[in-house]
């Protein structure tokens, strides 16, 4: 399976502790939107897969 990133709507970071910071690497996306529709389990899995983006996702979860 392919994942445009950018069809990927985070919705919900769970995973968050600040004493982690500033790696954050025990966040994790836990709900998103693909191209509009909820992501399966196994897109879920595929979008956490790509480090750069899970992590530029926490970090944009936190300052939202």
């Amino acid at each position: 399976m392919k994942i445009d990133f950018k069809k990927v709507k985070v919705i919900e970071v769970d995973g968050i502790n600040h004493y982690d910071y500033p790696e954050y690497c025990d966040a994790y996306i836990s709900e998103a939107n693909y191209n509009g529709k909820p992501v399966t389990d196994e897109q879920l899995d595929e979008i956490n897969d790509n480090d750069q983006f899970r992590y530029e996702s926490v970090w944009e979860f936190i300052n939202d």
